[in-house]
């Protein structure tokens, strides 16, 4: 016999998202490497579940309330939110500490080398342009000419960080040599985010009340919104593309990598794993994604209207994104 779970919004998360905490435990469970392991019949079977309990259909496989966000978390990991398709594999969240440690690692190992570091800073921007078209907002699709200017453009900045820096640091100790990588990701970032979201820095962002109702579009908004993200992406990759520079430098004081070579790429790629596990879900926490304005912060235009058509409102809200 089926048990009937009591109705839950699936639509928000399972955690209130207005405290730190709660916001971190939301992405540690988002970005769960785990999930990358799931097998195609465990998510066909959480989208089965997911879309009949939206539907007001029994779930008989399905016990407990418990049991029924797991199912939502496993299929918010491999399917797309708005089209409902499976994305692919290397674009999905739960790919991203597998994906960015072995880049990253690389990227640290490989520093010295001209063509390697070519390759690697091209192969990193190839990969967020996978991820990029992969969580394309389904309402406001990323046209092909503008994910190939961004691709261009953010490999481009990359690149000539990299090769510049490289060049300047040159003689200088060589710790500061290992944290070029950090500079040409931050630099890529600061390209790759702003032209990703150009549309909204033009046309604005939807405001929102708190009641989820449509006001009006703000440009204001979409700016604050692409800083606090593009600040978040630069403070994840910091832990890892800090930290793993700090230990190679003491190990290779030490006399370490000199006895042991071989361990040279591997440690970098574990550690910074280790960097990433935590980073991504406590760096995607700092801000909420529904993340609110002043009215009084508004352009003068959108001001107006809200206190000619909603005076009580001294708050809006808009989705600030990933």
């Amino acid at each position: 016999m089926a048990i009937e779970l009591p109705r839950v919004n699936l639509d928000e998360p399972r955690y209130d998202q207005s405290t730190y905490l709660n916001r971190a435990k939301h992405f540690l469970i988002v970005t769960n490497p785990l999930n990358v392991f799931a097998t195609e019949e465990q998510l066909d079977r959480a989208a089965r579940i997911v879309r009949d309990y939206r539907a007001g259909k029994p779930v008989p496989d399905v016990n407990s309330v418990d049991e029924l966000w797991s199912a939502k978390y496993l299929y918010d990991s491999a399917f797309h939110p708005d089209t409902g398709e499976k994305m692919l594999l290397v674009g999905r969240m739960s790919a991203q500490v597998p994906m960015n440690m072995t880049i990253t690692g690389c990227m640290m190992t490989f520093y010295k080398s001209t063509p390697a570091v070519i390759f690697w800073q091209w192969f990193n921007q190839s990969f967020n342009a996978v991820v990029n078209y992969t969580n394309r907002s389904g309402a406001s699709p990323i046209s092909q000419e503008q994910l190939l200017t961004s691709y261009c453009m953010a490999t481009g900045g990359a690149l000539v960080t990299a090769l510049s820096l490289n060049r300047l640091v040159r003689n200088a100790p060589p710790l500061v040599g290992r944290l070029v990588p950090l500079a040409a990701v931050a630099a890529a970032n600061c390209i790759n985010i702003p032209l990703m979201r150009i549309q909204e820095i033009k046309n604005g962002v939807t405001l929102l009340d708190k009641d989820g109702n449509e006001l009006g579009q703000s440009v204001r908004a979409a700016k604050e919104g692409i800083s606090a993200v593009t600040f978040s992406r630069i403070l994840m990759a910091m832990p890892g593309m800090v930290f793993t520079p700090v230990l190679m430098n003491t190990l290779e004081k030490r006399g370490f990598l000199r006895r042991f070579p071989w361990a040279n790429a591997p440690i970098q790629t574990l550690f910074c794993g280790l960097c990433l596990t935590f980073a991504t879900p406590l760096c995607c926490a700092l801000f909420s994604q529904k993340a609110s304005i002043n009215v009084a912060s508004l352009e003068e235009d959108m001001r107006e209207k809200l206190r000619k058509e909603r005076p009580e409102l001294d708050v809006v809200y808009y989705n600030k994104g990933l």
